[in-house]
């Protein structure tokens, strides 16, 4: 294993980590429990580590914030989908912007549409619907962008973002 895997796993359970201490500050939106830092550790994760790696970040935050209570199941489809979708634009438009719209795009539209399922045949919830979880899910998702845009733009312009991109995908 080389030591840019090293990093980028190190990157990845680091970035987990900070979404499940970040579920400690939620709020409830129609019977939703939206969390905005997992939405700003899915862009990070776009930026710096790509989709898989980011898809994987959001899994593990998922279940752990599942296994310590602090979340439900609907936390899987919606924080994944955006992660997977911020990695996948960012990966391809090199630009922050495709990781925001991805990230909102992906867990309000495809995580909140993902999550009925979920909802109704998992959870027992009667009331879902297809399109229940999609609002709560932009607000929480529109949330978590806000505060990436901020700390990504200043992390661009002082030449971070580069400079940490740089030093996370050199090999030894």
């Amino acid at each position: 294993m080389n030591s840019t895997n090293i990093k980028k796993l190190s990157l990845t359970a680091i970035f987990a980590t900070l979404a499940v201490i970040g579920s400690l500050f939620s709020f409830p939106v129609f019977g939703s429990k939206c969390t905005p830092i997992q939405h700003l550790i899915n862009i990070l994760c776009a930026i710096f580590l790509g989709p898989s790696y980011g898809l994987a970040a959001a899994f593990i935050a998922s279940l752990l914030r599942n296994l310590l209570g602090l979340g439900t199941l609907l936390a899987f489809p919606g924080s994944m989908c955006g992660a997977f979708l911020a990695g996948i634009l960012y990966k391809y438009g090199k630009k922050p912007v495709f990781a925001f719209i991805g990230e909102v795009f992906g867990t309000a539209i495809i995580g909140g549409m993902l999550s009925y399922p979920v909802a109704a045949f998992l959870m027992g919830n009667q009331a879902a619907a297809l399109f229940t979880f999609v609002i709560p899910f932009f607000i929480s998702s529109c949330g978590g962008t806000i505060i990436a845009i901020f700390l990504v733009l200043t992390m661009q312009k002082s030449g971070l973002l580069k400079q940490l991109k740089a030093q996370i995908n050199e090999t030894a």
